[in-house]
Parts: C-alpha cells; sequence; structure tokens
C-alpha cells in the first residue's frame, strides 16, 4: 500500500484556512493557487453528492447544506473579485443594492439579484442571481457580517439606479435606511444627485419627502394627501419637548403652532400588546401637555383620506379658541426647500 502524498494535509488545511474567513467559501483560484488543489479534485468533490457545491462560477462553497443569504451575496463578491486579489479587502468587488441594504435588516430590500460594483472598465458577465456592476465612483467600503460592502447611503443609491420595484417601494426602502439611522436625507440626497439620478420623478420625490422629515410611506401618503388641502404645513417627526428639556414624543405630523398631532399607526408595527400600550402611553402623554391627536392607520389614509382631512380641519379649528396653549416645544425637522 503505497503512502498518502504529503502534500494532501497541507492542501486540506490550507482549503480549510481559507473557508474559514470566507463563510465556508472559496474560488477556484484560491483552491488551485494558494491551497494546492489539483482541478480534478476540485471536479470530483463537486459532483452531485459530493461535499463541495458549485454556488457560482469559480466559486465552491465547502459544505454539503444549503448556502444562506450571507453565503449567497459573498460568493457574489467571491466571483466578482479580482483574481490574485483579497476579495475582503473591497479593493475590486464591494456588495452594494438591495442584498447589501438587506443585510443591514432594512426589511423590504431584496436579497437577489446580487449587486456588485467592480472598478470600471472591467467588465464581467451577470446571471440572474448576480449583477456585476462597473463604475467610476469607487466608494469607502465597509465589512457587513463578513461581507465587503459599500456603505448604507451608497447601497441605498445604488439600489435605486438599479431596481425595478414599484414607486412605493423604493420610497419605502429609502425611507427605512434613514429611520434606521443608517444615514442623513442629507446625506442620502447628495449621494443621488452625485448619481445624477433626482431626474426620475419617484426618487427626486422621495429624496424630497425624507429632506421634509417623512419617514415612511404611510407618511408619505398623508404628505401627498394634506398637500391637496388648504391646512397649514406640518412639521414631519419633529422632536416634542416638556420646557424642562425631557422628550416627550415624536409625532408623525405636528402642528406647532396649533398643537395639532397626526399618529399613523399601523397594525403591523403597532398593535402587539407591548406596541399597543406604547402607543396609548405615547397619546396621553401628548394630550397632558395640551396637544390634540389625530389617530389614523395606513389604509385611512389611504382609502379614507377625506375623513383624516375632517378631523384634522376640526381639531386644527378648535384651537384657535382654547385658553390653555401646548406645553411642548418642537425640534428636529423643519420644511426644508428641496435643492436642485
Amino acid at each position: 500500500m503505497q503512502p498518502r502524498p504529503a502534500t494532501r494535509p497541507r492542501q486540506a488545511c490550507e482549503a480549510t484556512s481559507t473557508a474559514r474567513r470566507q463563510l465556508n467559501l472559496a474560488t477556484r483560484h484560491q483552491l488551485t493557487t494558494a491551497a494546492g488543489v489539483p482541478p480534478g479534485t476540485i471536479t470530483s468533490r463537486t459532483r452531485p453528492g459530493g461535499p463541495w457545491q458549485r454556488l457560482l462560477p469559480r466559486v465552491y462553497l465547502l459544505q454539503t447544506g444549503p448556502p444562506d443569504q450571507r453565503q449567497r451575496a459573498l460568493a457574489a463578491v467571491l466571483y466578482a473579485a479580482e483574481p490574485g486579489s483579497d476579495p475582503l479587502s473591497g479593493d475590486t468587488a464591494a456588495l452594494t443594492g438591495g442584498a447589501a441594504l438587506a443585510l443591514l435588516g432594512i426589511r423590504e430590500a431584496p436579497y437577489t439579484p446580487v449587486d456588485v460594483l467592480i472598478r470600471a472598465p472591467r467588465k464581467l458577465a451577470g446571471s440572474p442571481e448576480v449583477r456585476p456592476y462597473p463604475t467610476t465612483r469607487w466608494p469607502r467600503t465597509i465589512t457587513v457580517s463578513g461581507i465587503p460592502s459599500t456603505r448604507p447611503v451608497r447601497a441605498a443609491a445604488d439600489f435605486a439606479a438599479r431596481t425595478e420595484e414599484p414607486a412605493d417601494r423604493i420610497r419605502s426602502v429609502l425611507a427605512q435606511v434613514v429611520q434606521s439611522g443608517w444615514c442623513h436625507p442629507h446625506d442620502l440626497h447628495t449621494e443621488l444627485r452625485a448619481a445624477r439620478l433626482l431626474t426620475r420623478p419617484a426618487i427626486r420625490a422621495a429624496a424630497g419627502e425624507l429632506l421634509a422629515g417623512v419617514r415612511s410611506v404611510a407618511e408619505a401618503q398623508a404628505r401627498d394627501v394634506l398637500s391637496t388641502t388648504d391646512l397649514p404645513t406640518p412639521l414631519w417627526n419633529a422632536r416634542l419637548h416638556t420646557p424642562d428639556g425631557t422628550f416627550l414624543a415624536s409625532p408623525d405630523a405636528y402642528w406647532p403652532d396649533e398643537g395639532v398631532a397626526l399618529e399613523i399607526d399601523s397594525a403591523e408595527y403597532h398593535y402587539t400588546r407591548d406596541s399597543w400600550h406604547a402607543t396609548l402611553h405615547r397619546r396621553l402623554r401628548l394630550e397632558s401637555h395640551g396637544i390634540l391627536v389625530v389617530s389614523a392607520t395606513p389604509s385611512m389614509i389611504r382609502d379614507t383620506p377625506s375623513e383624516v382631512i375632517a378631523a384634522l380641519r376640526t381639531l386644527l379649528t378648535l384651537t384657535t379658541t382654547r385658553p390653555t396653549p401646548p406645553t411642548a416645544l418642537a425640534r428636529g425637522h423643519q420644511q426644508l426647500v428641496l435643492p436642485l
């Protein structure tokens, strides 16, 4: 019986080391060049029933179980990175768009197709799962869950540039990026302008809403409804404080001169037991400081806007004669002029 070649333990060690830092993934270049794995071994191990899987051209998953979303995203980066480079450095390939936002927890951002930036003029064939995106504006990159990615503001702009989703989905995703604190609306507006995306009506409208303080599709729809009336223009998501500086609440829309607030309460986010109690406590805090509150659901804003407007009009009219003004002070978002 002949002894095993001495190189096999080294090959296995090198392949394992590479896969460990790359979510159990490796490229063909890494396996053959760095680890010394013969091409025939790769072919053998990726046959049906074998221990490895071919996820993309020249990219392999060194496990038998199905890949998760993180592994699919990193596989796209490994596929797009220049052979011989460190694919985790973010120098030659970086995750962007919806897949990068999904990793950050943006609910409506799509995991697929995976958009990956590469440096222009380099070109790379795409597929239904992966879309290489050549760019001359190479961004600073960060690492998200072990995957080199663009910063959230660039990922949001790239999502808006390449998505085929309807306008409301674009609105919602961009709003979630800002609402989650991943970027400031002014920075997002600057990035969208640098990418020359503000010529698109849906994106320009979404950017304008965010600058005005709108943070959700329901708020955007409410803003559209209010813009068709003669009601005063409210502040969106203004932070209200008591006279001693204690934070009170941040209603969706607030009329500071009249002390009237509009709260849009979605069943999806507010009607668990704890969230419902929190909603009631917030309303009590507002009312205890003299603020009159109109509560509505997103479906009311969408389906029966005239009833919401009538309720607001009634309260805004009542405030002109009430003897006790509200004691809350509004800070935060103002109605900003949208830059050209």
